[in-house]
């Protein structure tokens, strides 16, 4: 499926317009539950998606989860942290982790649109179940989340950069409530340095790649844990929490 990018400005979402063949039932279905919601748009940035081949691209997550693991394990300054680090540590960065996977294995992502239900239906479906939703991928953050892993293929990382990367963004100091902040702030450092000297030797004339690398990781946080979650593991696993799972893996395996 292609997918355009996310309107932007402060243009008001096309279900609130007059125009609209379901303002009416938006309107009420709005009146009831706020203004802001977005799990009842009609507008396709906002409709929900799922996986156009879930065997096929859940297994290619599941594999990448598998190799996230097997990093983690291969790092012996991670292990010398306490486990409630590890946990904090894990909790923050999963996500970014696996996003570099999908990039440095070239996983590609199609989406197709999920049947909506009609508004009447919502309506009525809601009032007998006032529990929030699980949240579901949308079309926009399917399209962040591929623009995201093309801009990494742009790079051409190597493994070793790829490792290094992973490295520094894993011993993120910055992590609430760490209790050895300081040192896993050395060893941010140091994957960072050891990073820019890799870059050094295959780039040795473009001085701005460490740079653009930083500037491209940073749109890691761009993508929620949920849209990942929800994407590729729900159908797997369900709602069990991924951190969780991790931890599991890596002291079990």
């Amino acid at each position: 499926m292609s997918l355009g990018g996310p309107a932007t400005g402060s243009a008001a979402c096309e279900c609130q317009r007059g125009d609209s063949q379901h303002a009416i039932l938006y309107s009420l279905l709005s009146r009831s539950r706020g203004p802001s919601s977005h799990a009842h748009c009609l507008c396709a940035r906002h409709r929900t998606v799922c996986l156009r081949a879930p065997q096929h691209t859940c297994l290619a997550a599941a594999g990448v989860l598998a190799k996230t693991v097997a990093f983690l394990q291969n790092l012996p300054s991670f292990g010398l942290l306490p486990p409630g680090d590890q946990r904090l540590l894990l909790a923050n960065c999963w996500a970014p982790l696996f996003l570099l996977g999908l990039a440095q294995d070239a996983v590609t992502i199609e989406v197709t649109e999920m049947p909506a239900p009609s508004m009447l239906k919502k309506i009525l479906l809601e009032e007998r179940s006032p529990e929030p939703q699980r949240p579901q991928p949308t079309l926009a953050g399917v399209h962040r989340l591929q623009c995201c892993l093309h801009m990494f293929w742009s790079l051409d990382l190597s493994p070793k950069e790829y490792a290094y990367l992973k490295g520094a963004i894993l011993f993120n100091p910055d992590t609430p409530g760490l209790q050895t902040a300081s040192y896993v702030e050395s060893l941010h450092r140091e994957a960072e340095q050891v990073l820019q000297e890799a870059l050094a030797l295959r780039h040795p004339v473009d001085r701005g790649c460490f740079a653009r690398i930083l500037l491209v990781a940073s749109t890691l946080k761009s993508i929620p844990p949920a849209l990942l979650s929800s994407l590729f593991f729900h159908p797997m696993f369900g709602d069990a929490d991924i951190t969780s799972l991790i931890v599991d893996m890596l002291f079990l395996t």
